[in-house]
């Protein structure tokens, strides 16, 4: 949840650093701070509260000049955004620590630090770990040994990254269920949380493994594995368009997020299907044999991924008639499971690096699953590279915390997955090939989708001195509309609920009144009559109604005259579920941008949780 980068160079690091600190910022942007060893091979840092652009505006008043460097931008987990809580920390003025993660165990930790007469002057459990390595180094004059102790006192979830004014040409780094990601240059090398924060001086990296220790200089890398075994891991050309990591004319990511999804569509469905059939071995070569023998699918995912295995247990019982259970990855950690016969373990996440679900992922891995399958969107992850079987999304670079193209991809991934099982089955072809022609159309659809922009830039006005709302949806659109009020809820602060439209009547009902606006999607299907006479109960109590219809022309009736109502397009009734998304999108970003709050960066929120 933090972002980290380092370097180490024969040029002055600093504006190095804070460039790759404003890439990461979507991973915490509560504090920032710098600490480089200068040309007299002293420790010089500096902190601040709040964003980067105050990091650095702090920098031009004081300028750090070193060729080595640590830089952390933080979301704050233990103590307050403060400056004496932002990273890096200091031990002594020899060494400077940058850390993501969660150390469980501080507290015990600290006290005996103290008891040794070390000073703490934050909040954190980062300090611990930078105290730990000075007591240790003491003793025996060696870094790499004094890492090498302190990572046997730590538990928990880290990256660490480590620099001292006696070692000023070497950049240690660790992992340990936290992403790190060395990057190599020219007479110069690098360290960082995510590979975006070094795409403007290098497109080679090296994805560290657990466990792994690395020690950087201008010229060399020397990565340890656990047993302390020097190892070699792959590198990796990273080709990314510097362009998909700016706005561009866009205000803000998350609108040009929501106007690339068309594009997003087309890549992740590329390769991967005929002009009639989804090509078998999309998922792995070993795919086929496993998906013949699975008689159950055991989704686990969090946050928005969760809203997307929630749909997709619609579509794989109704294609596969393969049996579905979907749990939210913190909860299957901390209960007794009892896995299925023959059931696949599928995790689902933007980063694969999400910390409750990979910590699931590594408990099922342990357990009587018959393989695991991991979709994401990141090459490279953990979550990928531990997985049997995966599925790379292809969504492209998403920097706004509100998830938007990654989850219309992770849709449009599970729509293929569920009809390749369908193919495992050896059921009738006709139906998928009448689906896939389908998702041909689907990045032109979401194109004319996302022409009513400007209709949605209206609803949005009526919500913006709203405290609450309710989304209703049935089937696979009730997923959807659990999405829309998080997405409501995340960026405009607006409390959301999405709610099964049948579940009316079931309480939440007694909310609705004249002051409480109530966003439905209603679409032609099986089950329209019983949308409307749910829309009706709405009415009747005085409700606001805000409809998504395929169905115009019903709501122009005398019944729904008041109703505000925006066209879909027609499409399968499988294939609502993604284009009804769009909307929801557009309504949470149009509500936000009114009311002023950060869209790109909310309160209290981060891109990459990977702390529980």
């Amino acid at each position: 949840m933090c972002g980290i980068v380092g370097a180490v160079a024969k040029r002055s690091v600093a504006s190095l650093l804070i460039n790759g600190l404003k890439k990461l910022e979507y991973r915490g942007y509560d504090s920032a701070g710098i600490a480089v060893i200068d040309a007299a091979q002293q420790l010089q840092r500096l902190r601040v509260v709040g964003k980067v652009r105050e990091l650095e505006n702090a920098m031009k008043n004081t300028p750090l000049m070193g060729h080595t460097g640590i830089a952390h931008t933080r979301w704050a987990t233990h103590g307050a955004p403060t400056e004496n809580n932002a990273h890096p920390f200091v031990s002594n003025d020899d060494f400077a620590l940058v850390h993501n993660g969660i150390i469980e165990n501080h507290t015990a930790l600290r006290q005996q630090l103290q008891e040794a007469g070390y000073a703490f002057h934050s909040e954190t459990d980062t300090e611990v770990a930078v105290h730990l390595i000075h007591q240790h180094y003491a003793k025996s004059q060696d870094l790499l040994a004094a890492i090498r102790e302190t990572l046997s006192q730590l538990k928990g979830a880290y990256a660490l990254g480590v620099i001292s004014r006696r070692h000023p040409g070497r950049l240690l780094v660790t992992r340990q269920g936290s992403p790190l990601v060395i990057g190599k240059g020219q007479g110069e090398n690098y360290v960082a949380s995510d590979p975006l924060a070094l795409l403007s001086v290098t497109q080679s990296f090296i994805y560290l493994e657990d466990h792994d220790v690395a020690d950087i200089s201008i010229d060399n890398i020397r990565i340890y594995d656990k047993n302390h075994q020097l190892v070699t891991r792959e590198q990796h050309t990273l080709s990314i368009n510097q362009d998909s990591i700016e706005r561009g004319d866009y205000r803000h990511f998350m609108k040009k997020e929501i106007m690339e999804q068309p594009e997003a569509m087309a890549s992740c469905l590329h390769g991967r299907v005929s002009e009639e059939q989804v090509l078998p071995a999309i998922f792995g070569p070993k795919s086929a044999a496993i998906f013949s023998k699975t008689e159950h699918i055991h989704f686990v995912a969090c946050g928005t991924s969760y809203h997307a295995a929630l749909v997709a247990r619609y579509w794989i019982e109704t294609l596969a008639n393969i049996p579905c259970t979907v749990e939210v990855a913190s909860e299957f950690r901390y209960r007794e499971i009892a896995p299925a016969k023959n059931s696949l373990f599928v995790t689902l996440s933007q980063s694969g690096e999400t910390a409750d679900t990979m910590a699931a992922l590594r408990l099922a891995k342990g357990m009587s699953y018959l393989s695991t399958l991991a979709i994401c969107n990141v090459a490279g992850s953990s979550m990928l590279r531990e997985s049997a079987l995966h599925f790379l999304t292809q969504a492209g670079v998403e920097i706004g915390v509100a998830s938007t193209k990654a989850f219309i991809t992770q849709l449009t991934a599970l729509f293929l997955f569920a009809l390749v099982l369908r193919q495992s089955r050896a059921m009738d072809a006709k139906l998928e090939s009448e689906l896939v022609k389908q998702l041909h159309q689907l990045p032109r659809l979401a194109q004319k989708v996302l022409q009513q922009d400007k209709a949605v830039g209206i609803w949005a006005r009526a919500f913006v001195n709203k405290q609450h709302a309710i989304f209703l949806g049935r089937n696979s659109l009730y997923p959807i509309a659990l999405e829309g009020a998080l997405k409501m809820k995340e960026i405009s602060y607006i409390h959301a609920e999405g709610y099964p439209a049948g579940e009316l009547k079931h309480g939440p009902l007694a909310l609705v009144d004249e002051n409480m606006p109530v966003i439905a999607t209603a679409p032609g299907d099986a089950l329209l009559e019983k949308n409307l006479s749910n829309l009706q109960e709405v009415r009747a109590r005085g409700g606001k109604l805000y409809v998504l219809t395929d169905q115009v022309h019903l709501f122009h009736q005398e019944a729904f005259s008041d109703a505000h109502v925006i066209a879909m397009p027609e499409m399968h009734a499988l294939l609502q579920p993604i284009l009804y998304t769009i909307p929801l999108q557009l309504l949470a970003y149009h509500v936000a941008v009114l009311k002023g709050t950060d869209v790109d960066q909310p309160r209290n929120l981060a891109k990459s949780v990977t702390v529980e």
